[in-house]
């Protein structure tokens, strides 16, 4: 019987001022303080005998990487575009606290339908990618290995859920899945059997910031 360990950790908090849906958009980086969380994550991981990296091409994903990385120079990172952040109609809008977004007529359209979601990638379609990356790193991690991806929060919520035979449609507020904190998905004989979680960087994330984040990709 072979057990193998696919811990998916979220990146770190992104320099993002201005409170946009950045999504997919290239050029948003990790803050300072996102990469403290990328340094506590790495730490938090020391002692964990990983034998694969595979991460989301997004620049924000690679820098979350990068202190896990540099500590184990004898494995290669995959990038993996099946990693990517959720794809999402609202990218490139802002979503402040006195963002008036979602009251535009214009964006009413893009609403109509939460289940699927209308306003971008279907969950099912989430779903569908995140679990293929998520074996193939099992693969790729060998028997009795553990691999470690970079992603983004839905994808990882998505995977998590089906793993959990959760309901894919949610309330984005309760998502489990604060900023580099690690989703850790068992398999055994390539059949998934328990999930895991831990915020190796919750110290970073005072309540006024977990609050202002915890919702952001």
């Amino acid at each position: 019987m072979d057990t193998t360990t696919v811990h998916l950790l979220r990146h770190g908090q992104v320099e993002n001022p201005e409170r946009v849906l950045y999504g997919r958009l290239p050029g948003y980086h990790l803050s300072a303080l996102g990469v403290q969380m990328a340094e506590a994550a790495a730490a938090y991981l020391t002692d964990v005998p990983l034998t694969h990296l595979r991460c989301s091409p997004l620049e924000r994903a690679r820098e979350t990487m990068a202190p896990v990385a540099a500590t184990r120079p004898e494995l290669e990172v995959v990038i993996d575009d099946r990693l990517v952040e959720a794809d999402n109609l609202f990218a490139g809008q802002v979503f402040g606290e006195k963002s008036w977004t979602l009251l535009r007529p214009t964006n009413w359209w893009l609403l109509r339908n939460p289940f699927r979601p209308s306003w971008g990638e279907p969950y099912v379609d989430i779903v569908a990618r995140m679990n293929a990356a998520v074996l193939d790193a099992a693969k790729a991690a060998g028997p009795g290995g553990q691999a470690l991806i970079v992603s983004h929060q839905l994808p990882i919520w998505m995977m998590r859920s089906h793993a959990e035979g959760r309901r894919l449609l949610h309330d984005p507020r309760r998502r489990q899945c604060t900023l580099a904190s690690i989703t850790s998905i068992t398999l055994v004989d390539g059949h998934i059997a328990g999930v895991d979680y831990a915020e190796p960087a919750g110290h970073l994330l005072p309540s006024a910031t977990t609050k202002k984040y915890v919702a952001g990709t």
